[in-house]
């Protein structure tokens, strides 16, 4: 039996390609022999004996009218195969569970996340962003199941993904009007949320948010310029205020004010939450609404190239996908997707896969030559206990040195880190921990600011990635002008998951729609990098 079905899903066969091909595979082998014979031959017809284990045999469908049609004669017929095949596989579960009355065993198992051989629309990252962007689509779609959504995400376990290594805070304090509108409209997603993803017949959704706020400490270098970021903050409509050290003191009497000229402290929409539940409530409201999940890794693009002048005389080449290669996890066969449009969210591998269709391979100082300047950087997130830290009040402090804390639950234990500058930027290769770099200098500046902290144990830490713009730090949303039908949501450099619920609504406007409605975010465009335009953003933590 095993030599008949390596036979029937050969890979010589012209009549059964590589697409289906995997996907028989992953139906038949779950199938004990006899089983597969009695599927076999109410679909299959051969057109010949099996001469040699090596041999493909031409498999054939019935068909109605005389004579019998092979199903290489067209596209259709070869996808009735799988089509015929996977009813019959509906019916033999059923008659498993009639045999076995009250249990959910099957003695079939399906394997999940294939992809499929079209879809309208493919997102390369399951991420936050990703999930949130497909929710979008389908939210605005103009009639059901009217664009066919594919989230193609590589790591289906999630542990070496940005979103739930993340901290999980949001605020509003930021020196740019984009970002600042970005944080207030995700703000208002999230204390809204049941409305948004709730599913039915499913548990209400909760990403336990904390609403503490950000506390920003400046000293006396810093404060001109958090009090013109104040200025901004308000003048969008952010809840924010500034407190002196005297006021401080006051408020938070654990806080050590030595060295504070001035601070900045969210009032509402600001605080933190956990990455995972909401990246799992982003993901399971768009597969109730039929988003398809896969996954895999792209690994290339199928993509036609038109030739055009400039008024200066120059050829620039004009590029469309076609196709999504996805490779399947341990495996060396890939499935081409064909698709109209791709949205790259692939976080900090995004110019990775930006490269794969030759973006920034063209001459230096030309458009073509442009890279998407994202990288991945390594960052270090420390858990802390200290059972006389700041109680339940504690916001999310961030000292003008650069380090940040916050609480982490209700048993004394705490989160907090440091960005590295450029000259201490860690080795990406692997997300190994260093534990030294903790105590020279992340605890120095926590044991001076909270003096409680002097006597804190460190439990435990991670690290993740962010998706770091080297350009200016900043979101990269939209579209490559010379690549017509690739759009981008990266870049964020950390704010990513604070921002995901607006990002994702502005990618689907602009698809959908055909620009920015909600809001204008044509600030944070490719073609910046080009003219040597950067959107700098002050706070960056």
């Amino acid at each position: 039996m095993g030599e008949y079905v390596s036979a029937c899903l050969g890979r010589g066969c012209p009549a059964f390609p590589s697409a289906l091909r995997m996907r028989a595979h992953a139906l038949l082998h779950t199938l004990p022999p006899p089983a597969v014979a009695v599927m076999l031959c109410r679909v299959v017809r051969t057109c010949r004996p099996l001469a040699s284990p090596h041999r493909c045999l031409c498999l054939r469908l019935p068909c109605r009218g005389q004579g019998r049609r092979a199903v290489s004669a067209s596209a259709q017929r070869r996808s009735d195969f799988v089509k015929d095949l996977e009813k019959e596989f509906v019916k033999f579960r059923q008659k498993a569970k009639e045999v076995l009355p009250g249990s959910d065993w099957s003695p079939l198992h399906q394997t999940p996340g294939l992809p499929p051989e079209w879809a309208d629309i493919v997102i390369v990252g399951g991420g936050v962003v990703g999930w949130s962007t497909a929710y979008w689509l389908k939210k605005k779609e103009a009639i059901r199941e009217g664009v066919r959504v594919v989230v193609v995400e590589r790591d289906p376990t999630y542990a070496k993904a940005s979103t739930v290594l993340s901290v999980g805070g949001i605020r509003q304090q930021f020196s740019l009007p984009e970002n600042i509108h970005l944080s207030i409209e995700s703000a208002h997603f999230l204390r809204n949320i049941q409305e948004h993803l709730n599913v039915v017949n499913e548990e209400p959704v909760d990403i336990q948010f904390n609403p503490t706020g950000y506390l920003f400490l400046a000293g006396q270098e810093q404060s001109a310029i958090l009090e013109e970021n104040h200025q901004i903050q308000r003048a969008q409509g952010a809840a924010v205020t500034l407190l002196s050290p005297q006021q401080l003191q006051k408020k938070f009497p654990w806080l050590n004010t030595d060295g504070v000229a001035i601070a900045s402290y969210g009032l509402e929409n600001e605080g933190w939450f956990d990455p995972w539940l909401l990246l799992n409530a982003f993901r399971r409201k768009a597969i109730s609404m039929g988003v398809f999940p896969c996954y895999g890794e792209v690994i290339g693009f199928q993509y036609s190239t038109r030739e055009m002048k400039t008024d200066d005389d120059r050829s620039v080449s004009l590029k469309r996908i076609h196709h999504v290669n996805v490779r399947m996890p341990n495996s060396i066969e890939y499935q081409p997707v064909e698709c109209a449009l791709i949205v790259n969210v692939a976080g900090a591998w995004s110019g990775k896969v930006a490269e794969m269709i030759g973006i920034g391979n063209g001459p230096e100082g030309t458009l073509e030559g442009i890279k998407l300047p994202v990288e991945p950087r390594k960052r270090y997130v420390y858990v802390f206990h200290c059972p006389n830290g700041p109680g339940l009040e504690c916001p999310l402090i961030v000292d003008h040195k650069g380090v940040y804390c916050r609480r982490d639950g209700l048993g004394g234990n705490y989160l907090g880190g440091l960005s590295p500058t450029e000259e201490e930027e860690p080795d990406i290769s692997d997300l190994e921990v260093d534990y030294e770099y903790f105590h020279n200098s992340v605890w120095p500046t926590l044991a001076q600011r909270v003096p409680a902290f002097e006597c804190l144990k460190l439990k435990s830490a991670w690290a993740g990635y962010y998706d770091y713009n080297t350009f200016d730090q900043n979101a990269i949303i939209g579209t490559h002008p010379l690549v017509a039908n690739m759009y981008f949501a990266t870049g964020f450099s950390g704010h990513g998951i604070q921002h995901s619920p607006a990002v994702g609504r502005a990618i689907a406007e602009l698809i959908l729609d055909g620009k920015f409605k909600t809001l204008d975010l044509s600030a944070f465009d490719f073609i910046r990098f080009f003219k040597g335009t950067k959107v700098l953003e002050n706070n960056i933590v």
